[in-house]
């Protein structure tokens, strides 16, 4: 790409949204953010606008469990920046309990944040890129959506689980044309999603991940686990050991 990268980041006013736009601010990215918490997101932009003056940072207030909202805030950033080049679908949450024990309520809440929220960023971003026969589409998902989660993490990670199936689709819809599409699973960064987990092993602060995470995306990759020692093997290994074996290391 000849001109400044432009690219959109959604649920940027915490964890790894705001981690990433670091990166990227760094990497002299033209940013659109957009979160919930417009206080925060404002804090984000003048602070990022303070370190590094030449970055142009726009910023939206966006639910995006509003579906039609969603197709307009990511229209206006566009507008803002004249075109985006790479949207990163990172808006999520991490509510749960065990399924049957009165939890539904939160349960619903993960998968409609996490899945069906990502498909409407998804078809507004793919919209856009296919409208100028370009642009770069990153869905966050999970080293969780490995396999089946016991206790309260089983909803989560089964809407990160349907989340890269549905990256893995656009993947393939997209195969022949310039509009890439890259599917990450993070291993445990240290965020406030995952603040309360009683077992996190190999955490890893959310500097580190986010860098890692930000080379992924733009090397371009179609999938990665992150950082990828050890998740890579880890991933493997959740994928291929029996069940009863993986609920005991997870």
């Amino acid at each position: 790409m000849s001109h400044t990268t432009r690219t959109l980041i959604t649920g940027a006013s915490s964890g790894l949204g705001e981690g990433l736009a670091w990166e990227f601010a760094a990497r002299g990215h033209q940013l659109a953010l957009c979160a919930r918490r417009l206080d925060r997101l404002e804090a984000l932009r003048d602070a990022l606008r303070a370190r590094y003056p030449h970055c142009r940072v726009v910023i939206a207030e966006l639910d995006v469990t509003d579906h039609g909202a969603v197709f307009d805030v990511f229209k206006q950033l566009s507008d803002a920046l004249g075109g985006l080049d790479r949207v990163i679908v990172n808006a999520g949450i991490g509510k749960g309990a065990p399924i049957g024990s009165g939890g539904f309520s939160a349960n619903l809440a993960t998968v409609n944040t996490n899945f069906t929220a990502a498909l409407a960023q998804c078809e507004a971003a793919v919209q856009q890129f296919r409208a100028q026969n370009q642009g770069h589409l990153v869905v966050i998902s999970s080293v969780t959506a490995y396999r089946g989660m016991a206790g309260a993490t089983t909803a989560y990670a089964a809407s990160k689980a349907a989340v890269a199936t549905l990256a893995e689709g656009i993947r393939s819809e997209l195969w022949d044309t310039p509009i890439r599409v890259t599917t990450l699973f993070p291993g445990y960064i240290r965020t406030d999603i995952n603040a309360r987990l009683k077992h996190a092993p190999f955490i890893v602060d959310r500097e580190q991940g986010c860098r890692a995470l930000a080379a992924a995306i733009e090397r371009g990759v179609a999938k990665a686990s992150i950082p990828r020692w050890p998740w890579g093997v880890i991933g493997l290994a959740l994928r291929l050991l029996p069940l009863g074996v993986v609920r005991r290391l997870t």
